[in-house]
Parts: structure tokens; sequence; C-alpha cells
């Protein structure tokens, strides 16, 4: 259930972020996302507070259960400070998916 929870919001033309609303770091993501001129579709953000089961659903995918949890496409880069680590390489990376404008 969980896992087709998570896959059913993955795409390969999509960045999507798995946040807890509570979160400064969920928040710092998705304001550092949003500089960028996503199409209409190709970001989105899933509030899983009180969902504990899909955090511990991230510990045994990608070796984190933390937020945000932030996909490229279908593949986790990690959290905030990933993002952070990433943002010179984002606009690149953003376009060879497909989700920029």
């Amino acid at each position: 259930m969980v896992d087709s929870f998570v896959k059913s919001k993955l795409r390969d033309n999509k960045v999507t972020l798995f946040v807890k609303g509570s979160c400064p770091y969920c928040r710092n993501a998705v304001a550092l996302l949003k500089e960028f001129d996503f199409l209409p579709g190709c970001l989105e953000v899933v509030d899983i507070t009180g969902m504990d089961d899909v955090q511990d659903y991230f510990q045994q995918t990608t070796g984190q259960r933390t937020v945000p949890r932030v996909f490229i496409g279908n593949t986790c880069i990690g959290g905030f400070s990933d993002l952070q680590k990433m943002q010179q390489e984002l606009p690149t990376k953003l376009r060879q998916i497909g989700a920029l404008v």
C-alpha cells in the first residue's frame, strides 16, 4: 500500500517532494525549487504529516526517514542539504527530465 502510494507520486519528468508542514527544511526545499519555472504538474509537494509508514518505507528504500525526501524523476536525491549541494546542476538536471518551461 505505501509502496504504491509513493510510486504513484513519482514520474520521470517530475520533481516530487515528500514533506511535513511543520518542517523548516521542507519549507526551504520548496522555496528553493519554486525559484525554477516548472511546467504545470512537474513539481509536486506531498504532505506526509502523520504518515509514519511512509517515512518507514523511505528508511527501507533510501536509507533515510527524514523529510524532505526529494525525488528528481524516480530517483531520490536525498533531503534539503543534498538539494542545496546540487543547486548549480539543478537547471541542467531539470531540463534533462523535461520539467522546465
